[in-house]
C-alpha cells in the first residue's frame, strides 16, 4: 500500500488473551501500510505498564519499530532509568514521552517529573540520542490549560527540551491544527507536528470520549452523525468520508505524517488509507 505521507499507528495493551490475539492480527494487517512505528499506550497512573512493556517488546520483534508511551505519573528517576535501559536492551529506539492523564482525585504527578518537559530533559541527559522522542500536542488546547497561549508555550518548552517530533490529540477541525502549527512556528520552534487521526466507527463512543478529552466535534459533523440514529453502516460510511477529507486537507496543508488511533482494529484505518492511496497534494 502506497500512502501519500508516512504513517504510524497507536495500540493500547489488551487486558485479555483474546484481546492480545486480536491486537497481533491487527498489527499484521496494518503492516501492509509500511508504518514508521506502532506506539503502545498505558493507562492513567501507569495502570497497564507491565502489559505495555510486554506488548512493545513483542511488537518490536515483528519487524516494525514499536514505541512505548512513558508517563510522568508516579515515576521517579530510578524507575524510568531502569525502564529505559530495559527498552534499550530490547532494541527499542523511540519513546512517546507524556505527562499522562491524572487519575481521578490526583492533583500532582506523584513522582519526580511534574511535566513532560522534565521527562524529555531527563531522557536526553541520561541517554543522549539513543531514543527518538515523541511528545503530545493539543491543537484545541489541553483541557487543563489556563489559556491557549500558555499551552503553546508549554508545548514549545518540551519541544526545545529535546523532543524530535510531536503527535497531536485527534481533531476534526483543520483550522485548529493550522493555527496551532502557526503559533508554534511563530515561537521559533520547527519540530514536526504530526496530526493524530481518529477513525469514526461509533458516534456515541466518539462523542463521549471527545467530551472527556476536550476534542471538538464540529456542529455540522455532529448533526450529520446524529441523524444516522442507530444505522451503524451509515455512520461508518459518513465517518469515513469525513476523515478521508480531513486527511487530504491536512496533507495539502503540509502535514508531514499521519498517526492513526487504531483502537486495536485494522479495518477502519485501512479503509481510510485505501481512499488516500494515490492522493497527491
Amino acid at each position: 500500500m502506497n500512502t501519500p505521507v508516512p504513517v504510524s499507528f497507536e495500540f493500547f495493551p489488551p487486558k485479555t488473551d483474546i484481546g492480545y490475539d486480536k491486537l497481533l492480527t491487527a498489527h499484521d494487517e496494518l503492516k501492509i501500510a509500511q508504518p514508521e512505528f506502532f506506539s503502545v499506550t498505558y493507562g492513567a497512573g501507569g495502570s497497564t505498564q507491565e502489559r505495555t512493556i510486554n506488548t512493545v517488546i513483542e511488537l518490536n520483534s515483528r519487524g516494525v519499530p514499536a514505541a512505548p508511551h512513558l508517563s510522568c505519573i508516579g515515576s521517579n528517576r530510578a524507575t524510568v532509568q531502569a525502564l529505559l535501559e530495559q527498552y534499550q536492551a530490547a532494541g527499542i529506539n523511540r519513546i512517546v514521552a507524556l505527562r499522562g492523564d491524572l487519575p481521578s482525585g490526583m492533583r500532582g504527578t506523584g513522582g519526580d517529573f511534574n511535566h513532560a518537559s522534565d521527562l524529555v530533559t531527563f531522557i536526553k541527559a541520561e541517554f543522549a540520542d539513543t531514543f527518538s522522542i515523541e511528545v503530545a500536542a493539543y491543537p484545541e488546547m489541553h483541557p487543563q490549560a489556563n489559556s491557549f497561549d500558555q499551552d503553546v508555550d508549554h508545548f514549545v518548552a518540551k519541544a526545545k527540551a529535546g523532543a524530535d517530533s510531536a503527535i497531536t490529540q485527534y481533531f476534526y477541525n483543520i483550522n485548529a491544527y493550522k493555527h496551532f502549527v502557526s503559533e508554534v512556528r511563530r515561537r521559533d520552534c520547527d519540530i514536526a507536528i504530526v496530526p493524530g487521526i481518529m477513525p469514526i466507527t461509533n458516534f456515541t463512543n466518539l462523542a463521549r470520549f471527545s467530551d472527556a478529552c476536550g476534542a471538538d466535534i464540529p456542529r455540522w459533523m455532529r448533526q450529520a452523525l446524529q441523524s444516522c440514529g442507530d444505522d451503524v453502516t451509515r455512520i461508518q460510511r459518513i465517518g469515513l468520508n469525513f476523515v478521508v477529507d480531513l486527511c487530504q486537507e491536512l496533507i495539502v496543508a503540509g502535514a508531514p505524517k499521519l498517526h492513526f488511533y487504531s483502537m486495536n482494529q485494522s479495518a477502519p484505518t485501512l479503509a481510510i488509507l485505501a481512499q488516500l492511496e494515490g492522493f497527491k497534494a
